[in-house]
């Protein structure tokens, strides 16, 4: 049983923009590679022929991950009720309460996480600790690094 992959619109507009980039061009580009390391000869010993089609196995897989994502989404918007409550496509403001510095981070679904871009799963204790939280909330959480605590500046 697959479940529903929680997407916000624009999430969701970015994994479709990819997937047809990948079906149209990023295919023909692959195609071209494989017919020019076929036209260098013996393919049992032909390293470029070798890497053309193992990178042809991954284009083909990410392609399929892609058309499953995409097709068992489920895209959530927010409503008026939501409004200035944190939930999956907010943008949140935090304090951090021990060291005072601020970020500013996007709460989004697991298939879009992307931490390092500041692209935080609402999956995680960090985006789970925020869900329903409004600006002045304080939320505490456990980290690798032990409990920390974060207070809520803006929510977008």
């Amino acid at each position: 049983m697959s479940h529903e992959v929680l997407l916000s619109q624009a999430g969701y507009d970015r994994l479709k923009k990819e997937l047809e980039e990948l079906k149209s061009s990023e295919r023909q580009k692959v195609a071209d590679n494989i017919r020019e390391a076929k036209s260098h000869g013996d393919l049992k010993e032909n390293a470029m022929y070798h890497e053309a089609k193992l990178n042809q196995t991954r284009l083909e897989s990410r392609i399929a991950e892609l058309e499953h994502t995409l097709q068992m989404a489920k895209i959530v918007t927010r409503s008026e009720a939501d409004a200035g409550k944190a939930h999956l496509g907010s943008q949140v403001t935090l304090e951090d309460l021990e060291w005072g510095d601020t970020m500013t981070i996007d709460l989004v679904g697991a298939f879009e996480a992307d931490p390092v871009n500041d692209k935080i799963s609402v999956d995680s204790p960090l985006g789970s600790a925020l869900i329903d939280r409004e600006a002045g909330d304080e939320v505490e959480v456990q980290a690798p690094a032990g409990k920390q605590r974060y207070r809520v500046v803006s929510v977008l």
